[in-house]
C-alpha cells in the first residue's frame, strides 16, 4: 500500500519544517513542501497534524537473546517492542547460545530474523581468542560489524590476549564495536566485595556495582582500545560510555564520516546515577555500571559538544527472578528498554531546551553514517520509507502493563514522558499504529556500503 502523510512537522538533517510526504512501493517518493500541488492518487492518507515525522531510529546495540535464551526474549517479541518504540532497524549482539562466532551461526540468525523480525536487522559476528579465521571471512556489505568484549559480560565472550587483540584490529574487515572494561580490575574488586560481604561488613546490594565495575576499569580498557585503533587504523566504536574520564578519548572536531574512533552512550547513563540504586536496586544493574551524578552531567555535556556520536539502547532483557535476587553477586546485569528510549530521550531533550533535530542526528542519522547503512536513517527521496510519527503533546506514565517485552517489566515503570510513538513505517509498511501491530509485516536485512564516500553527506 502507498501512503500520503499530510501536515507533518518533519525533523531531519538539522531542520524542522512542515510538509507532506508520499510513500510509494516502500520508498520515500516525494517530499511536498511550501504549498506545492501534488496528486497522491489512491494512497492512504494519514493526517500527522501536530506530530513530528522523523526517520526510523537505528538502534546499533541490542540483545534479543535468540537463539538459546528465548525464555527472556526472542527476535519476534523484541522487534515488536522495537517498532512500538520507533526503532525500525537494529544491530544485534552475538552473546547468544550458541555464541555467534562463525559464519554458519551468523547465517542462522539472519534466517531467524527473516522469518520473525518486524524491524530491519543485522547481526554482529563475535570475536573470541581463537576465531580470527571466521572474522576475516565477514562481508562488510552484508554484516554490520565485529563485536569485541574487552571485559566479560553476559555470555562471557572475553578477548584478553594482547597478540589476538592486535591481530584482530589489524585484520578486521568491518567496524569493531567494543565493550571496554578491564577484567583484572573487575575480578579484584569482585573478590574484595565478596570477602566484605562474607564478613558482614557490607550488604551486597546494587549500590556496590559502580565500586566493582569502576570508572578506572572502563578508562583503562577504553584507552587500550583507542591506542590499538590508532595504531592499526581500524574503525572502532566504543559502546555504552559511562564515565567522565573516557570522554577525553574522543574528539568533536571532525565530521563523523571522517572519524575512525567513535563513542556511544545509552539513555540509562543520561537518566540515572548512583543515587538511583537506592530507589531502583538491581533493576538498573547493567554493564558498565551506572555511575556518579558527575559522570551523568559530563555525558550530557559530551552529547551537546558532539563527543558522543550515537545513543543506543543496550536493550538486554532478563527474567524477574534473574534480576531481583537476594544478592548483588547473583543478580543479572542488563534490562529491557528499546520500547521506551525514544519517548524518554525526546522528553529529556525538550526539558533541557535541546532541539529534537539533535536527537534525530544521534539516534537516526549518525548510526546510518557510522555503519554505512544503505539508504536509511534520513528522510530523503529515494530512501527506504523507515519513518516514525511522534506525538510530543502528551503526558503519560510508562507502566509494566504496557510493555511488549517478553520478560514483562521495565525499570522505567512509573516514569513520566511527554512523547509517544503513534505510527511506525518499516520499508513503507505501516507496522505499528496506536498500539496495533501489522503482524504479517517483516523487516529486511540491512546492507552496507564499503566506503564513506557512498554515505549520506554530514548533517549540519
Amino acid at each position: 500500500m502507498n501512503y500520503y502523510i499530510k501536515n507533518a512537522n518533519i525533523v531531519n538533517e538539522g531542520e524542522t519544517f512542515s510538509a507532506h510526504l508520499y510513500i510509494k512501493d516502500g520508498i520515500i517518493a516525494k517530499i511536498v513542501r511550501n504549498g506545492e500541488i501534488f496528486d497522491a492518487g489512491s494512497a492512504q492518507e494519514i493526517d500527522a497534524r501536530g506530530k513530528c515525522l522523523i526517520p526510523g531510529v537505528i538502534d546499533e546495540h541490542v540483545h534479543f537473546r535468540e537463539p538459546g535464551m528465548t525464555a527472556k526474549a526472542d527476535i519476534y517479541s523484541e522487534s515488536r517492542a522495537a517498532v512500538a518504540g520507533g526503532v525500525t532497524s537494529y544491530l544485534e549482539m552475538p552473546n547468544t547460545v550458541p555464541q555467534t562466532t562463525t559464519q554458519a551461526l551468523l547465517q542462522e540468525k539472519f534466517d531467524l530474523a527473516a522469518e520473525k523480525s518486524l524491524a530491519n536487522y543485522s547481526f554482529y559476528i563475535g570475536a573470541t581468542n581463537d576465531n580470527l579465521d571466521e572474522i576475516v571471512k565477514t562481508d562488510p556489505e552484508r554484516v554490520c560489524g565485529v563485536k569485541l568484549f574487552m571485559g566479560s559480560s553476559t555470555g562471557n565472550m572475553l578477548v584478553d590476549k594482547d597478540a589476538v587483540l592486535e591481530t584482530l584490529f589489524k585484520e578486521s574487515p568491518c567496524l569493531i564495536a567494543a565493550h571496554c572494561e578491564d577484567e583484572d580490575i573487575i575480578k579484584r574488586n569482585t573478590q574484595r566485595y565478596k570477602e566484605l560481604a562474607e564478613r558482614h561488613e557490607i550488604i551486597p546490594n546494587a549500590s556496590i556495582h559502580p565500586l566493582v565495575r569502576t570508572s578506572e576499569a572502563c578508562y583503562k580498557s577504553s584507552s587500550k582500545a583507542v591506542e590499538l585503533a590508532a595504531k592499526t587504523g581500524t574503525r572502532l566504536h566504543i559502546m555504552h560510555i559511562s564515565t567522565r574520564e573516557e570522554l577525553s578519548l574522543f574528539t568533536n572536531n571532525a565530521p563523523l564520516r571522517d572519524k575512525k574512533i567513535t563513542a556511544e552512550t545509552c539513555p540509562h547513563y543520561l537518566l540515572f546515577d548512583s543515587h538511583d540504586y537506592d530507589r531502583l536496586g538491581f533493576a538498573i544493574k547493567c554493564n558498565p555500571a551506572v555511575k556518579s551524578a558527575e559522570d551523568k552531567l559530563s555525558l550530557w555535556q559530551a552529547v551537546r559538544e558532539g563527543r558522543i556520536d550515537t545513543i543506543g539502547s543496550d536493550h538486554a532483557p532478563h527474567l524477574r527472578n534473574e534480576k531481583f535476587t537476594d544478592s548483588y553477586f547473583t543478580a543479572k546485569s542488563g534490562f529491557p528498554s528499546i520500547q521506551h528510549n525514544l519517548p524518554l530521550m525526546v522528553s529529556q531533550f525538550i526539558q533541557k531546551g535541546m532541539k529534537m533535530a539533535e536527537l534525530v542526528t544521534l539516534m537516526c542519522h549518525n548510526p546510518a553514517i557510522l555503519y554505512r547503512i544503505d539508504r536509511r536513517g534520513f528522510i530523503r527521496e529515494g530512501y527506504f520509507a523507515d519513518l516514525v510519527l511522534v506525538d510530543v503533546n502528551v503526558n503519560k506514565l510508562i507502566t509494566n502493563e504496557e510493555v511488549c517485552y517478553k520478560c514483562g517489566w521495565t525499570p522505567y515503570d512509573g516514569t513520566a514522558v511527554h512523547a509517544q510513538v503513534t505510527h511506525t513505517f518499516v520499508n513503507g509498511n505501516l507496522v505499528y499504529e496506536n498500539g496495533l501491530f501489522n503482524e504479517e509485516s517483516r523487516g529486511q536485512r540491512l546492507s552496507f556500503t564499503r566506503t564513506p564516500s557512498q554515505n549520506p553527506p554530514e548533517c549540519q
